[in-house]
């Protein structure tokens, strides 16, 4: 699994972000019978999916990091809903396909941060806030013990009953 240093870097931060560069396109020329603030809350709740991201990235605990990805996931909702409830109105079916691209993106966004929040909740990773000088120093002595454990191992007869296939 790879580790990323920046939330930019994270394939889920950039599904959020084109989803709010798409969203943004779809109501810059706001289309027939949407209203001003129907379109603002469509446009927050699309960058709210990228910030919250970017928060909880920032945080400095797993547990701080699933709320701000639970919040992101509800965020990818709400812009769901909102198209769903567009795709109602009877005056925009020439927007359908344009409409189902968007809740395309806002639930790859959910099943993104469902899938990370769910490896998160299911590992012993507790934060860089938590990672002091002797978790540190654990965690060395792991993979040093792990490595040295292999190199044992590839000594082995290949035939050996300890060796992995």
């Amino acid at each position: 699994m790879p580790t990323y240093e920046r939330f930019e870097d994270l394939p889920v931060w950039k599904e959020a972000a084109n989803l709010y560069d798409k969203v943004d396109a779809f109501i810059s020329d706001r289309p027939p019978g949407v209203s001003r603030s129907y379109a603002d809350q469509l446009e927050r709740a699309a960058l709210s999916v990228s910030n919250n991201i970017a928060e909880g990235f920032e945080r400095g605990t797993t547990n701080e990091l699933l709320a701000y990805l639970y919040i992101a996931r509800g965020s990818a909702g709400e812009v769901r809903s909102m198209l769903c409830l567009l795709e109602r109105k009877k005056d925009i079916s020439n927007l359908r396909s344009e409409i189902s691209n968007l809740k395309a993106s806002a639930e790859s966004c959910s099943r993104q941060l469902r899938a990370w929040a769910d490896n998160l909740q299911n590992s012993d990773i507790k934060g860089q806030r938590h990672l002091n000088d002797s978790v540190k120093a654990r965690d060395k002595q792991i993979k040093e013990a792990g490595e040295f454990q292999k190199m044992l191992l590839d000594k082995l007869p290949s035939d050996h009953p300890l060796r992995k296939k």
